[in-house]
């Protein structure tokens, strides 16, 4: 049965009349009784009948009447229940993040996110490549992505991007090394090292290649390792050297690791929230972007 249909049976039946009901739902009289005739013929039993010059429920019509009482109010308090949800983030986002991105974030992330009443958080971590982050939106509402600076941004009418930070990428010494006094280090000064690098495709891969064709410099990668705690681990224990992300390399205040910035380059992997177009409307998914913009500024702050 129609809903609209149902409000206009029970205004009728609080109202009285077919030129009451009118005016309380602003419609021509002609308007109602058209309404009327078509629940009748949707149910296919009278539900009014002749009055005198007006009209009066059936038997049928009031019991209808009661029914539709309670379809109503269920209509409003769904209705309601929906608004909080239209002028409220609450709900369930599924969200994909890389699983350095995690490590930096993810903590925060869910103290903030336990902090939003009625806001829920699905994660995966997820060692994605730019070229997968298209097809990840597919399944994810927001896919925390990474990519070299000076690689193609994500473009597509389809996708919406938004950017969190920009985070540099520094050279990862052990304590001890002939380089250890410096601020800054050379690339050319690195030329004979041996680099702990990622997979062919990944952000920190490509910031490697993007240095050699820019420099002339070409890194002798002997390892390639995706998992930045297993790096941190390998060069602490002097197997090569790496380059790894600012605001995630443990150093342990330098007994572990030493952590120095490249002199004259600009090394840097841009990390973005990539969702379907549109897909920021959504109170819920705004509110975890929200909590995601705030938790990258504390993280950042703290590590800086």
């Amino acid at each position: 049965m129609d809903v609209a249909r149902l409000r206009v049976l029970r205004e009728f039946a609080d109202r009285g009349s077919v030129t009451a009901t009118a005016a309380a739902l602003h419609c021509t009289p002609s308007a109602v009784s058209q309404q009327l005739r078509a629940l009748q013929d949707e149910v296919g039993v009278p539900l009014t009948e002749p009055a005198g010059r007006g009209l009066r429920l059936t038997d049928a019509g009031r019991s209808l009447v009661n029914r539709a009482d309670e379809v109503l109010a269920a209509v409003e308090r769904a209705e309601a229940e929906l608004d909080t949800y239209r002028s409220a983030p609450r709900g369930r986002v599924r969200l994909a993040i890389f699983p350095s991105a995690a490590l930096m974030l993810l903590p925060g992330l869910l103290r903030r996110i336990d902090e939003c009443e009625g806001l829920e958080v699905d994660v995966r971590d997820i060692d994605m490549t730019p070229s997968e982050v298209p097809a990840l939106v597919a399944d994810f509402d927001i896919v925390v992505a990474h990519r070299d600076e000076h690689a193609e941004p994500f473009s597509s009418s389809r996708l919406e991007v938004d950017h969190l930070l920009r985070e540099p990428l520094d050279v990862a010494l052990p304590p001890g090394h002939r380089l250890a006094s410096r601020r800054k280090v050379e690339l050319t000064e690195l030329a004979g090292e041996r680099w702990i690098g990622v997979d062919v495709g990944f952000p920190v891969d490509d910031v490697l290649r993007s240095l050699a064709v820019r420099t002339g410099v070409r890194p002798r990668v002997v390892q390639r390792i995706n998992d930045f705690r297993i790096t941190e681990a390998l060069v602490a224990a002097g197997h090569g050297i790496a380059l790894l992300p600012r605001y995630t390399i443990d150093t342990a205040r330098g007994r572990r690791l030493l952590r120095r910035p490249l002199a004259g380059i600009r090394a840097a992997r841009h990390i973005e929230a990539v969702l379907r177009a549109g897909a920021s409307s959504r109170p819920a998914v705004a509110g975890v972007l929200a909590v995601l913009h705030a938790e990258v500024a504390s993280a950042t702050a703290a590590r800086a």
